[in-house]
Formats: structure tokens, sequence, C-alpha cells
């Protein structure tokens, strides 16, 4: 099988776990549930291999067999899954028979640095298409940086676990999440019973040298965002707010049964505000994970009832992107 028609084949089959972007039809939050799931399964992966060769080898016309296909299609598949699990969402690696998730959280969603080196890479294999020297070595290289993006973030799982020995937090479940804008980037989250402990930190040797002045762009704002570990940079949010008079109503939102879909979704979730109009009452909610700063939080989703009697109902708050 010609060369070309196996790179068409693994590209296809690499965009194949994607796939479940059609879960969106449903609700939002069905597509966040189940994300990166079933189609990113190691244990599903040879299914969805063969699936792909089969139909990979009827667009052929019988010129090729599915054996001829599945090598592609297996690597162009595992390809996605491997990139997708150095993200910082989670794979569900077992499903189906299991829906836990796990990551290695070392690259931001977006990142340049990782999409350039790529691309760079497939440039110089298109412009030498006989060597394997420029393929190697965009290989090479994106290792490195990965291996580098690891340092990074056992850098900052050392400072989290200093910070949580020094304000004598026990057993504390700590998120270390990389960020946008720069590789140095990083989200700090430690819980600490009903309060979280946060700090957007920049480990480049040069962070305390950056500015902090109000500038009138968005981007050199959010840069500015990102401080030194050495300046304690620390803010404490509660979970569930500070007004202890609502504790018993947005407990019992938070554990509303219609609210169930995005208590799976949410692995740090907070309190974002809360409405009373009349005899109304909404409880708004994000995940820490999707709170950028300088920007309003992603996935806001409230526990709403119209009075003391009516039933708890779910309800969608749109955000800044496409995606909320």
């Amino acid at each position: 099988m010609p060369v070309r028609l196996q790179v068409a084949a693994g590209f296809a089959a690499a965009a194949f776990p994607d796939l479940d972007l059609i879960l969106r039809l449903i609700d939002t939050l069905t597509y966040l549930n189940w994300h990166q799931g079933p189609t990113h399964s190691l244990v599903l992966l040879p299914l969805w291999a063969w699936l792909l060769a089969w139909l990979f080898a009827r667009l052929s016309r019988g010129r090729y067999n599915w054996r001829s296909f599945y090598r592609p299609a297996y690597l162009g598949i595992a390809i996605h899954i491997a990139w997708d699990l150095i993200t910082s969402y989670g794979l569900m690696l077992f499903a189906p028979f299991s829906t836990g998730r796990f990551s290695l959280p070392l690259v931001f969603v977006i990142d340049p640095w990782f999409s350039l080196i790529i691309i760079a890479g497939l440039i110089a294999s298109w412009r030498y298409p006989r060597r394997r020297i420029p393929a190697i070595a965009a290989l090479l290289v994106l290792c490195g940086y990965v291996i580098f993006l690891s340092a990074l973030h056992r850098q900052a799982t050392a400072i989290a676990s200093r910070y949580a020995g020094s304000q004598a937090i026990f057993h504390p479940q700590i998120g270390v999440l990389p960020q946008p804008l720069s590789p140095f980037h990083w989200k700090i989250i430690i819980r600490d019973h009903a309060a979280y402990h946060i700090a957007d930190i920049d480990l480049s040797p040069s962070a305390g040298e950056k500015r902090t002045g109000s500038d009138d762009w968005l981007l050199p704002r959010m840069i500015a965002a990102y401080r030194p570990p050495a300046e304690n940079h620390w803010t404490i949010q509660p979970q569930s707010g500070s007004d202890p008079a609502r504790a018993a109503l947005l407990r019992e939102a938070w554990l509303a049964p219609a609210f169930a879909p995005f208590r799976a979704f949410a692995q740090f979730p907070v309190l974002d505000s809360v409405d009373t109009q009349e005899q109304k009452f909404c409880a708004w909610f994000y995940d820490l994970r999707f709170k950028f700063p300088e920007l309003p939080p992603s996935f806001r989703y409230g526990a709403c009832r119209e009075n003391d009697r009516a039933d708890w109902r779910m309800v969608r708050q749109r955000g800044v992107f496409y995606i909320d």
C-alpha cells in the first residue's frame, strides 16, 4: 500500500477519538462527562482500529484488505490517546470496565510550542519525503519538550507540598495544572476540607522581572497574574461561600438529584454566586480547573428552584467561549 495512503489512514484515525464531539448534540454536560471516554480507551483501541481498518478497506473498493490499514489506524488512535493523556482533562483508559479517569497533566490543551514542533516535523518530512531524519528529529525534540514539562510539573508539585506542610494541611488533595500562554505557567489547587488554597505561579527564571501594571490589554494582564512562588501569591476560597446562614440551603442545592451530572463532572467544585429573586433561588457553581486569570469561569451551572416547594433543576450559564 502506498505510503501516502497509509498516512491518510493514520491521519483520519488520529481524529477518530474526538468523534465524541457529537455528544454536544445532546447537551454540553453530557459531552463533558463522556468526552475522552470510550473512544479514548486502551481496552477498546484494538476494536476501534479494526472498525476503521474495515471501513478504509471498503472505501478502497477492494484494492486493499483491512489488514493493510490496521497498523496505521491503530497507531493513529494510539498517538491521539497519548497526546490527550498528558493534558489535564483525564481519559477513561479502561472503559467499558471502568469510568475512572487518568491523566499526566503536563501540557495545556493549546500549547503553541508543542504544536510548532509537530508542524515543523511535518513540513520537514514533506520537504524530504525519502529521509527519516526529519521525523525522528521532531519526535526526539517533542519527547525532550515533554520531559522538560515533566520537570516543571515536579517543581510545582514540590511547591504545593511545602505549602501544605507549612499550613498544617494533612492528607491534602493537590491539583497541579498546566496553564495557557507559557509552559512556565501552572495553577496549584489544594483542597483543605471545605476550602481551597489556590496559586497561579510562574516558574520561569525571569518571573520576578515581569510587570504587574494595569495594562489595558487582556493577555498582558493574564500573564502578569502568574507570579513567582517566592511571592506567596496564595488565595483561600471557601467551597460553598462564606455565608453560614445559607450553608444548609446551598448543601441542599448541591446534593439535589437534578444536579448529579455536574457533581460527576467537577473535580474542584466551588460556589460562584447566589441569585435570589423574590422566592426564586439559584446557586451557581464552577470547577476551578476551568478558571483562568482575568476571564470568567467556564462551564458554570446552577441549581435553581422557583420557591420552597418546587423541585431543584439544573441551569446552564453560558461563558465567553464557544464550548461553554
